[in-house]
Formats: structure tokens, C-alpha cells, sequence
């Protein structure tokens, strides 16, 4: 089969590999479809090198028809339509029967301290080959997969292997109040879609900040307030956004930014002279001193109002990273974060596609792309090139 590999930083090519075959009874393989490319994609090409093999199969937002199930597997039969959520899950554990299925015991990639193992990411997440190909083996298909009816074209359901349940965690964690604001940093997909369920579950307040001319637009056509940081010295960002909340701050902050924020040179440094040292070396520099780019997390922190709400659904990895801890307690600030819990908010996401689109998701993507394009995709994703916000690849 074809699929998308690492072959270096900023290097990913198609590549014929062998089909993936079921290993467990508890596997399935499914025909893919679509399949997205994400912005934690983007860290891969990028940042993470370290932690990559040459040939890892990438991606982590597939959706596709089951072609064979393990002998375990009741929930879905050959022909089905379903997608695939990003992380792998059992449904079984103490964490999954808590909803948090990011953290699942039966997966977690315990000799690298994380939570739960996910498809086409590096071996900080176990290295499992991902849905950027032409089939895709499903490991504990006995729960992750998703049925979606059939009808609609993928992109009305696409979303739910990550970009939907991430945005709607992000809300939740934001715990908005009905009619309040919020400030999203950064409207890539997840900040975009964010801004959408924020305004959709009663937010009265949307300022949407970025400096990408396509996604500002993007978010003023959906009716938000936009702050263009390519137009403003950053320290008046507060200034703005309190004066669009009666000069108090917003209620809460989404950063949906994550370690590659713009601004934090030291931190950048940092990232850069890691992907020029030998693997092992590299790796640990991140695991044990690895600096994060926090403008937004900085900023968040700053609109934020007293007794208010930050939620962080950007990546971060960094162990060193400095926090403005005396800020932070003197404001009463709550922070939540973390790896979106796939299947916790699918039955309250699915409603909204099944009907008509309130979230927009039908027009979501910028660009509908062959397989076979897929490494100039990722280079016009990483540079923001053609108006490029989502890219779906069709194997």
C-alpha cells in the first residue's frame, strides 16, 4: 500500500510498504478514505525529530470502511463507515471508565512516562504506524472505532478522530460562563473549531488572535471578535482585550497554540540546536531540559480575569518551562489541559452532524488533496502558504 512516511525534518515522502495485517484479536483494518493532516503533525516535521524512525507512518485523523475485524471484534463488521480516534483506547480500564481515555492504562507507553499510545506519532507515543495510508490497522478495535451513518461526505464526520473532540474538550475545560467571553490564541483547526463550539454552547464574547490573514478572516466571517497580532505590539493585547470585556478580562482563555508560538527566542534556540545533535542526545535534551515558545500561554495568562479560566490545548513538552507561579495564585487562575478524551465527547458531539451543520464542519477544510500529494501539502500546511487552515488527504 502507499502511505506518508518521516524520512527527516521537513522530509516526508509516499512510500509503497506492506499492508498492515491483523496481529490481535482485538484489531481491525479499515480502508481509509480521508485522512487529515494536523497541526501536531506539523511538530513531527518539524520539532521532534529526535523521537522519530525513518519510515514511521504518519497521521492520526482517518475515517474509512472496515475491510476485516479480529475474531474479538462484535461492535463493527466489514462494510461499516467509521472513524478513528487518535488515541488508542480499551474502554475497559480504570481510566477509560473515567473518561479519560488519553490516559488509558492498557495503552499507556509506560517506559516514556506518557498516557495513552496514538496513531502516527513518534515512540514518546509508541510509535504505532498511523492512518495517513491506504489501510490502517486498528489496535483495541473492539472499542475505539466510531460508526458514522452512511450519506453525508467524509468531512461531515472526519473531524470527530480529533479536531471535534479536542476543540469541544478545550471548551469544557474553559468552563465559560453562559454569555461570557473567551479569548482563543491562535485559530489554526483546533483554535478555529474552539472559537465555533464556544460561540455555538452560548458564549456571548469570541476574540479570536492570530496573525494569519486567512485565519483572521475566517474567524470574522464566523462573527468573533479577531485581534491580528501582525498589526499590533504585543504588549497591547491585554489592553484590546480588555476593552472588549468592560475592562475586567475575559471570563476564559483558550491556548490552542501550544510549544511553537511565535515570540520565546531562547526556547527556539533550543528546538533548533536539538535537530542538529545525534538522536540520543537530542531526545534527552528534550526530555529532561526542552524549553516550550509560552507567548500564548503568557498572554492567556495575562487577558485572563481574576477567578478565571485558562484552558491549554496546544502541545507542550517542555520540562524546564518557566511559570509566572506569584501571577497565577494572585489572579485565583484555573488551569486545565491535556490530550483530548476521544470517546468521552462523542454522543454530545454527534448530534451536531447528524442533522443539519451548526459547527460549519461541511466547509471546514481549505484544501481536498491526493495521497500522493501529501509532502507538498506539508509544506504549504507548515508554511502557511495557499490559505492552507485544514488539508484533507484522499488515499
Amino acid at each position: 500500500m502507499k502511505a506518508v512516511t518521516w524520512q527527516g525534518k521537513r522530509n516526508v515522502t509516499v512510500e509503497e510498504v506492506p499492508d498492515p495485517v491483523i496481529q490481535e484479536p482485538t484489531d481491525a483494518i479499515i480502508k481509509i478514505t480521508s485522512t487529515n493532516i494536523c497541526g501536531s503533525d506539523l511538530h513531527l516535521y518539524e520539532v521532534f525529530g529526535p523521537f522519530m524512525g525513518k519510515g514511521d507512518i504518519l497521521g492520526h485523523e482517518p475515517m474509512g470502511i472496515v475491510q476485516e475485524v479480529g475474531s474479538k471484534v462484535t461492535n463493527i463488521k466489514p462494510g461499516d463507515r467509521v472513524v478513528i480516534p487518535f488515541n488508542i483506547s480499551c474502554g475497559f480500564c480504570f481510566m477509560c471508565k473515567n473518561g479519560f481515555q488519553s490516559q488509558c492504562e492498557t495503552t499507556q507507553v509506560r517506559d516514556q512516562g506518557k498516557g495513552a499510545a496514538l496513531l502516527g506519532f513518534s515512540k514518546l507515543y509508541g510509535q504505532v504506524p498511523g492512518g495517513q495510508a491506504e489501510f490502517l490497522r486498528v489496535p483495541y478495535a473492539t472499542y475505539g472505532p466510531i460508526k458514522v451513518p452512511e450519506g453525508p461526505a467524509d468531512d461531515r464526520f472526519v473531524y470527530l478522530s480529533d479536531v471535534l473532540p479536542t476543540a469541544w474538550q478545550a471548551v469544557e475545560y474553559a468552563a465559560i460562563p453562559e454569555g461570557g467571553s473567551v479569548a482563543v490564541f491562535g485559530l489554526g483547526p483546533i483554535g478555529d473549531m474552539a472559537a465555533r463550539i464556544a460561540k455555538h454552547r452560548g458564549a456571548k464574547t469570541v476574540i479570536g488572535i492570530d496573525l494569519v490573514p486567512e485565519r483572521l478572516e475566517r474567524a470574522r466571517k464566523n462573527g468573533f471578535h479577531v485581534i491580528d497580532l501582525s498589526a499590533i505590539d504585543e504588549k497591547d493585547i491585554a489592553d484590546m482585550v480588555k476593552g472588549l470585556t468592560n475592562g475586567r478580562g475575559v471570563d476564559a482563555a483558550i491556548d490552542a497554540v501550544g510549544l511553537e508560538a511565535h515570540g520565546s527566542p531562547s526556547a527556539k534556540m533550543v528546538q533548533t540546536l536539538a535537530n542538529f545533535m545525534p538522536d540520543t542526545v537530542a531526545a534527552k535534551m528534550f526530555e529532561k531540559a526542552g524549553l516550550d515558545r509560552l507567548n500564548a500561554l503568557y498572554h492567556a495568562i495575562d487577558v485572563v480575569r481574576r477567578g478565571g479560566t485558562i484552558s491549554i490545548v496546544g502541545v507542550y513538552s517542555g520540562m524546564v518551562d518557566p511559570m509566572p507561579m506569584d501571577t497565577l495564585f494572585d489572579k485565583q487562575i484555573t488551569m486545565r489541559m491535556g490530550q483530548a478524551n476521544v470517546k468521552r465527547w462523542i454522543d454530545d458531539i454527534m448530534p451536531l452532524l447528524t442533522d443539519k451543520d451548526p459547527l460549519g464542519v461541511d466547509s471546514f477544510a481549505t484544501h481536498h488533496l491526493s495521497l500522493d500529494e501529501a509532502p507538498g501539502a506539508y509544506d504549504m500546511f507548515q508554511k502557511k502558504a495557499d490559505g492552507a487552515i485544514k488539508i484533507v488527504l484522499h488515499p
